[in-house]
């Protein structure tokens, strides 16, 4: 079969394919990465994760080296400072936000109270209007669709807790992934020179052009994206603490790092945050407070974050990150999340450049002579 496939040169030793076959070939190699990936998910996090880090932090690396270090110790001061941070944020974050969580979970009967006191009018309002035969219904529907809801949550939690890899997972991930992001920082300029050399040469200026599209369009938004995820959370974390919310901290950071998709982070936070706030207090303005906050937090980032970090140029849009997060969470889960936003900007490099050629085409054109 190979032979059909390939013709060789008469001195040369090299081997050509048409077109088609080059198609196949691919079609192929894509097949079996895809089919690797979705075999080895369980075990690829934090080696995607310490790519992800090392891609984060190369150009500090390239500067340090430009100023005199060698690769090594440059990638050994970067990576050893950048989990440094890392930890010590964790050991200043952790006791403040576990305190949080011991006084929410004390105050529950206090936000139970609350709640009862804030919908019992609207619960006598709607006794007055329906009749017992719509309450009866209405309470079931309630019912059955809270006792769903539970279940749902309960086997998500279960899941997480009890899988069979999530213990592998966790702790390769505090020992796996620093190792991973220190030789993939030290040897990255040597692994893009040997991919490189690997590209066809028919092609390679044409692929040496999408990569670079790819790298900005990546570069633009990861390192712009995360450092508005960054900046949200704490300005989320703070003002929420500030006003005095229950558990500010936690949805705060938690809001932040959502960002990452867009504009779920602050609807979440908003419902989260809003709908905790009237169950702390009778008065409205706590709440008021909370939604000023996340009202705040969108300005700065339409405004000041998002066009300073992030820029307009970077080629993805909203909605096409929030459908690349969603299919590569539910295909792959975590890691897949990991690779969506890098999968979309190849994507959405590829198929601008595609839709470039037929714009020149005289399949566009019609027949040009």
């Amino acid at each position: 079969m190979a032979r059909q496939l390939l013709d060789h040169y008469p001195g040369g030793g090299e081997l050509t394919m048409t077109q088609g076959q080059r198609l196949k070939f691919w079609l192929a190699g894509l097949a079996v990465a895809l089919a690797a990936l979705y075999v080895l998910s369980g075990v690829l996090l934090p080696f995607v994760a310490g790519m992800a880090i090392a891609f984060f932090l190369d150009p500090l690396a390239d500067r340090l080296e430009t100023a005199g270090l060698s690769r090594t110790a440059a990638t050994a001061l970067i990576t050893g400072t950048f989990f440094l941070v890392v930890i010590a944020l964790c050991l200043i974050l952790l006791p403040v936000i576990q305190e949080q969580v011991i006084n929410f979970i004390h105050r529950v009967p206090t936000y139970v109270d609350t709640l009862n006191e804030r919908l019992h009018p609207l619960i006598v309002e709607l006794k007055r209007k329906l009749s017992k035969g719509d309450m009866d219904k209405l309470r079931t529907s309630v019912g059955e669709h809270a006792g769903e809801a539970v279940t749902w949550a309960l086997n998500v939690v279960k899941r997480v807790l009890t899988g069979s890899l999530a213990v592998l997972n966790v702790l390769s991930l505090l020992f796996i992934t620093p190792i991973v992001t220190f030789y993939m920082l030290r040897d990255w300029d040597v692994m893009v020179a040997k991919v490189d050399s690997w590209l066809p040469r028919e092609h390679r200026d044409s692929i040496r052009g999408n990569v670079a599209e790819i790298n900005r369009t990546l570069s633009g938004f990861l390192r712009g994206q995360a450092s508005v995820c960054l900046a949200l959370g704490a300005f989320y974390g703070l003002g929420l603490s500030l006003v005095g919310l229950d558990l500010g901290l936690v949805i705060g950071l938690g809001a932040g790092f959502v960002s990452f998709v867009p504009y779920l982070g602050s609807i979440a936070g908003f419902v989260t945050g809003v709908g905790l706030a009237l169950a702390q207090t009778q008065s409205w303005e706590l709440p008021a407070m909370v939604a000023g906050v996340f009202l705040a937090g969108q300005m700065l980032e339409g405004n000041v974050l998002t066009p300073k970090l992030v820029g307009d140029k970077v080629g993805l849009h909203p909605v096409w990150i929030m459908f690349a997060l969603l299919a590569g969470g539910g295909l792959f889960g975590f890691v897949g999340l990991l690779l969506a936003v890098p999968v979309a900007s190849v994507v959405g490099v590829l198929s601008r450049s595609a839709l470039k050629r037929y714009l020149r085409s005289s399949l566009y054109h019609g027949h040009m002579p």
